[in-house]
């Protein structure tokens, strides 16, 4: 039993210390998503709701299968944007300047019917 209990404490301070590394990484990818998803495209689209389940996962559920249809940087810039969100500090839209109107955007844009503002 020790031994699960000290290997938890290590992985979790092991998680600290590259805390940095994926706030800085992610922060990255969802600058690059953001200028796909506001665009009118299918992998738009795609990142659009993926970004959206991010920021409010009950009132826009999102199919990871989707992910499927995104070139590989792309999924990739995904993955770095969950990895970062794995444990909040602030929320998604809160990580980038005007993220209250890039979200409002997304949601006009790609929000499913009948769940538009």
């Amino acid at each position: 039993m020790n031994k699960s209990i000290n290997e938890q404490i290590r992985k979790a301070q092991a998680y600290q210390q590259q805390r940095q590394v994926l706030i800085t990484t992610g922060l990255q990818a969802l600058n690059r998503l953001i200028t796909v998803a506001v665009r009118p495209t299918g992998q738009g689209r795609v990142i659009g709701r993926f970004l959206l389940g991010l920021y409010n996962g009950p009132e826009y559920p999102f199919d990871l299968t989707e992910l499927r249809g995104l070139d590989l940087a792309k999924f990739e810039d995904c993955l770095r944007v969950l990895m970062m969100d794995y444990s909040p500090e602030v929320e998604i839209h809160e990580r980038v300047p005007n993220g209250f109107a890039i979200w409002a955007e997304l949601v006009t844009m790609w929000a499913p019917k009948g769940t538009r503002a």
